[in-house]
């Protein structure tokens, strides 16, 4: 499976009694797949997957694929602590017709680089899937080590990661010592190193509220090759990116910023608060002033 463009981990709508939106979901993803993205992903972090029980996991893969329709990729999060519990969802997803599968690490266990492998090997041996493996030690505790990563780069279906440590020398360990696992942007104030260091796509949990911008900065980059058009739209996001992964509330500024665009979320799930009006005001001027920014830098580089 080949990753290109801007995927998007779209969030999971509650209603006012923390029940999942249905139809409102169903509309998001017609929305993501309006606004040009080039796969969906269910599952993972920015949908709350952590708050969910396991049907409830196994329904979002359902109404995922359904919604959909066949139009993108469908990408389904699998990561639990428990081996078996990772197989299980795999296995649910591949029931569902997922088109490939999202496997973080176990969190709070800290397994070795050797149980690490062995884990993953499990799960993928459990289904005929490609994964996307997803690096984010200062959520899990445990990091994909070179060794793990030499052991999973001899099997085909490990064939892309998310790499969101914010470490940028994994950037470089993995685009020189790894060139045949696609890598993909996961830190989202990191996205133009990414870029320059040959990823093709970014799993983007902003892209929920502002895809045309996401879009700006992957095609100035990637397709047009043209960095100094993407410092500039880079400059211009870094406020708002800065705040998503240095600001502690990711997803509560997901789905406000889903809000200011009118898309229909409801509240986030517990242990987790929305955001008080305070923090509500700053980060809808943030998102404002990027949106404004970015369409000057775009139609001045049209013009030109």
């Amino acid at each position: 499976m080949q990753f290109k463009g801007i995927y998007v981990p779209v969030i999971t709508p509650f209603n006012d009694d923390f029940s999942i939106n249905e139809a409102g979901f169903a509309a998001i993803v017609d929305g993501a797949i309006a606004a040009g993205v080039q796969g969906i992903i269910v599952g993972g972090t920015t949908g709350e997957y952590y708050a969910m029980d396991k049907a409830e996991r196994v329904r979002m893969f359902a109404l995922a694929k359904e919604a959909i329709g066949g139009r993108v990729p469908l990408i389904a999060g699998v990561g639990a602590l428990r081996t078996e519990d990772a197989i299980y969802f795999a296995q649910e997803a591949d029931k569902a017709g997922v088109d490939c599968l999202l496997l973080g690490t176990p969190y709070y266990a800290i397994p070795t680089s050797e149980e690490l492998a062995r884990h993953c090997l499990a799960v993928e041996r459990a289904t005929n899937l490609p994964i996307m493996l997803y690096n984010f030690p200062d959520r899990t505790g445990v990091s994909l080590d070179e060794a793990c990563l030499e052991r999973l780069s001899m099997r085909p279906n490990f064939c892309a990661i998310k790499e969101s440590s914010g470490d940028i020398n994994r950037v470089h360990l993995l685009a020189r010592r790894f060139p045949h696992i696609q890598l993909s942007c996961g830190m989202d104030d990191q996205a133009l190193e990414f870029f320059a260091w040959g990823a093709q796509s970014w799993v983007a949990g902003a892209a929920n509220f502002l895809p045309k911008e996401h879009h700006a900065l992957y095609h100035a980059c990637v397709v047009e090759q043209d960095f100094v058009k993407g410092r500039k739209i880079m400059t211009a996001l870094l406020p708002l990116m800065q705040t998503l992964e240095q600001g502690g509330k990711f997803v509560q500024c997901i789905k406000y910023g889903c809000q200011l665009e009118g898309i229909v979320t409801g509240p986030v799930r517990k242990p987790l608060r929305d955001m008080n009006n305070e923090l509500k005001r700053e980060f809808e001027v943030i998102v404002r002033t990027v949106k404004t920014t970015i369409a000057q830098i775009c139609n001045h580089s049209t013009e030109a």
